[in-house]
C-alpha cells in the first residue's frame, strides 16, 4: 500500500471530535448581540474615518516634475506634468485618482495598489487605476508577474505602489489587515452589544409584586386587565392606588453601558486603530485637535506614503537621470495666518523671497514692485561692518586729508 493510501485511511479512521458551543442568551434578540465571520476593514467607521484622513490628505498635495539644476531644483511645467498632476485620465482628477490608489492601497489592497499607465508612441496617455479585485501577484524566481484579469504584465510596464512590505516577498505588500483584525472584530462586537442592549426589551424600570395566589396572572390577558386597573393612571401624573395586602411596588435602576464598561473597551480599541495607522486619535474620535500631533502625524505617517508614491512614479514614469517626482506637502501642516506672514516677512527682508512671493503664501495677488529680492542695509558680510556709514560719518580715509 502507498504512503499515499495509508494517509487516507488514516484520515478515514481517526475519529471525529464532537464540538460544541456554549454561549450566553440575553432576552428575545439574543441573536443581535452576536458577531460571528469575518469583518472588511471597510466595514469598520474608525478604519474608515483614519483611511479616507490619510487619502484626502495625500490626494490634495499635487504632484510635480522637479529637475536638478547647478543652481538647485526647479519645476518643469510641460505636458507631462499636466497629465500627473491635473488630468490623469478621461475620468477622473489628480485628487479622484490618488483618493482611490489610496483606498485600495490602505483597504481592499492589502498594502498593493496596481495603476496602468497607458502609452501611445513613447508618451503617456493615461493612468488606470486596477481594481484589486482584479489584481493578484505571482512569483516569478526572486522577482513576479502581475496578473491582471487573468494575463500577466512584467511590473516594469505598471505602477506598484508597496505599503509594509512583505519579509518574505520584499516586492509585495502587507498592509494593515493582519494588525487590526482583533481590534476591528472587538469594536464590531462593541456595536453589536450597544445597539442589542439599547434596543433590548428587558429594561424594566419598575417592578409590581403582585400575590402568586391571584389567578389574573396565569394569562397575558389576565395580566393586562390587572395592570390596566391598578397600575395604568387615569391622567398623566396621576397616584397610583393599589391594595396593599396583594402589590408591592418596587424600583429598580437599570444596567448602563457604564455598567458593562464597553466605552473604556470601546477607546481603547479606538486608540489602537490610531497608533497602528498612524493618524492622532481625535480623528477617531477620541481626544481633541492638538498641533504637535498633527504635524507630527504628516511628518510620520503621510510623507513616508508620500515618498514611495514618488519614488514608483519617478523610476517608472521619468527617462531623464535629472528629474523626479515631487509632491508638495507644505499645505497639510497646521499652520496660520500668523505664522505664515512672521516667516514670510522674515525671508523677505533677509532678501530670500519677494514680496509677491510671500504675498502668494498668504493667498493675495501680486503687485507690482515686489518682484525683486531686497535686504536691509545692516545685514551684511561680518568683514564689512567697518564700513557703514553711521560707523564711519566722516568719509573714512578721504576725510583725513
Amino acid at each position: 500500500m502507498s504512503k499515499r493510501k495509508k494517509a487516507v485511511h488514516a484520515a478515514r479512521d481517526k475519529p471525529t471530535q464532537a464540538r460544541s458551543l456554549v454561549g450566553f442568551v440575553m432576552g428575545s434578540n439574543w441573536n443581535s448581540v452576536c458577531c460571528d465571520g469575518y469583518t472588511r476593514l471597510a466595514d469598520n467607521p474608525e478604519v474608515l474615518m483614519a483611511v479616507w484622513r490619510i487619502a484626502e490628505l495625500i490626494s490634495s498635495m499635487s504632484i510635480r516634475i522637479m529637475a536638478n539644476t547647478a543652481s538647485g531644483d526647479v519645476r518643469i511645467y510641460n505636458g507631462l506634468s499636466r497629465r500627473l498632476d491635473i488630468t490623469p485620465n478621461r475620468y477622473m482628477t489628480r485628487k479622484t485618482m490618488m483618493a482611490a490608489i489610496l483606498g485600495t492601497l490602505l483597504l481592499d489592497g492589502s498594502g498593493n495598489a496596481v495603476v496602468w499607465p497607458k502609452t501611445t508612441d513613447g508618451l503617456l496617455e493615461e493612468l488606470v487605476p486596477i481594481p484589486p479585485s482584479q489584481v493578484s501577484f505571482l512569483p516569478d524566481g526572486f522577482g513576479y508577474r502581475v496578473q491582471i484579469g487573468g494575463v500577466p504584465y512584467d511590473p516594469d510596464s505598471l505602477l506598484h505602489f508597496v505599503l509594509n512590505p512583505s519579509t518574505e516577498r520584499p516586492w509585495l505588500g502587507t498592509g494593515y489587515r493582519v494588525a487590526l483584525k482583533t481590534v476591528v472584530k472587538n469594536l464590531q462586537q462593541a456595536g453589536r452589544t450597544k445597539n442589542a442592549f439599547l434596543s433590548s426589551e428587558w429594561k424594566p424600570s419598575v417592578i409590581v409584586k403582585v400575590d402568586g395566589n391571584s389567578d389574573e396572572l396565569t394569562s397575558t390577558d389576565g395580566r393586562r386587565r390587572l395592570a390596566e386597573q391598578y397600575i395604568k393612571p387615569f391622567a398623566p401624573g396621576a397616584p397610583w392606588i393599589i391594595p396593599a395586602e396583594q402589590m408591592e411596588v418596587v424600583q429598580v435602576k437599570p444596567l448602563s453601558l457604564n455598567d458593562l464598561a464597553i466605552s473604556d473597551s470601546v477607546k481603547l480599541d479606538k486608540q489602537s486603530v490610531a497608533a497602528i495607522l498612524g493618524v492622532p486619535p481625535y480623528v477617531v474620535g477620541v481626544g481633541s485637535f492638538n498641533r504637535e500631533e498633527w504635524n507630527h502625524f504628516i511628518a510620520t505617517t503621510i510623507m513616508p506614503i508620500v515618498r514611495g508614491i514618488e519614488q514608483e512614479m519617478t523610476r517608472k514614469l521619468l527617462i531623464s537621470p535629472d528629474w523626479y517626482i515631487s509632491m508638495n506637502p507644505w499645505a497639510l501642516y497646521a499652520y496660520d495666518v500668523k505664522d505664515l506672514s512672521e516667516i514670510g516677512s522674515n525671508l523677505y527682508i533677509r532678501g530670500m523671497m519677494t514680496g509677491n512671493e510671500v504675498r502668494g503664501w498668504l493667498h493675495l495677488p501680486p503687485k507690482e514692485g515686489l518682484d525683486e529680492l531686497v535686504i536691509l542695509e545692516n545685514f551684511i558680510p561680518q568683514g564689512m561692518i567697518g564700513d557703514q556709514k553711521k560707523l564711519n560719518p566722516t568719509g573714512g580715509e578721504n576725510s583725513e586729508a
